[in-house]
């Protein structure tokens, strides 16, 4: 076995260091989406941030599946008439599906540093969830197809929807979870139904809680959408964006 070292960082500074080197990272891959030349190639680039977040979240993390996803493309959950026409720049998206992976990794450690921050007792955030949350309740109805969900969530910019039965709410779904209960296994995106991918146990959070309580709870449930509730009825969704979000202002 091999011999511990000990190096006399502490959490905090560790976590530092990586919110750093994935900032770092972000600004590197800057040139990719202006086409602009860099220092280095995409592949080059590629291989920098998967090795980057193996480190951070772990080889087999839901992180790690999520670029690599990006990497290849999610053209298959695409409309058909997207894809044929060229109005649809799949190069582009998956460009774009990189930098969302590498921003959603920032967003999880700044998550993590002021969850740690706020248990060594110092002063937490106090900004409720209401103020950032997403008013916007997107759904799709559970019979509807898979290529369907991953049409909305581009047209509508979201990364989750609701899932109802016509009458109300029986679950959510996922960018992440079309990538890997349905792109990863080759589901047909044509015949296989949102209630396939969903998540049936809807974990909610009220609209009056504090935005740190929100953070605890996504972190501890390793969920990245959480749909927020008043007096039980769904009125809003938070995210890690959202999240990240309040923790710059």
């Amino acid at each position: 076995m091999p011999k511990r070292v000990r190096t006399g960082l502490t959490r905090s500074d560790i976590l530092d260091r990586y919110i750093e080197r994935v900032k770092q990272m972000l600004v590197k891959f800057q040139p990719f989406l202006s086409r602009k030349r860099g220092g280095v190639s995409l592949e080059e680039f590629d291989e920098a941030a998967e090795e980057l977040i193996g480190q951070v979240f772990g080889a087999a993390s839901n992180e790690a599946e999520a670029y690599v996803y990006a990497k290849t493309g999610e053209s298959a959950l695409l409309p058909e008439e997207a894809q044929e026409s060229g109005t649809h720049n799949v190069e582009r998206e998956s460009l774009h599906q990189r930098r969302q992976v590498l921003e959603s990794c920032l967003a999880d450690l700044e998550m993590r540093r002021r969850v740690h921050v706020s248990r060594e007792g110092k002063q937490g955030l106090k900004a409720m969830v209401e103020h950032y949350m997403s008013r916007d309740v997107r759904s799709i109805h559970q019979a509807a197809s898979i290529k369907e969900a991953g049409r909305l969530l581009l047209k509508y910019k979201v990364g989750s929807l609701m899932v109802d039965d016509g009458s109300r709410y029986i679950g959510i779904v996922t960018d992440s979870d079309l990538s890997r209960k349905a792109v990863a296994k080759g589901l047909d995106p044509n015949n296989t139904t949102v209630m396939t991918c969903m998540s049936k146990a809807v974990t909610t959070i009220e609209e009056d809680e504090p935005v740190s309580e929100a953070m605890a709870l996504m972190k501890k449930l390793g969920i990245r959408h959480l749909p927020v509730t008043a007096d039980g009825t769904i009125i809003g969704v938070l995210s890690v964006a959202d999240l990240l979000r309040a923790l710059t202002e």
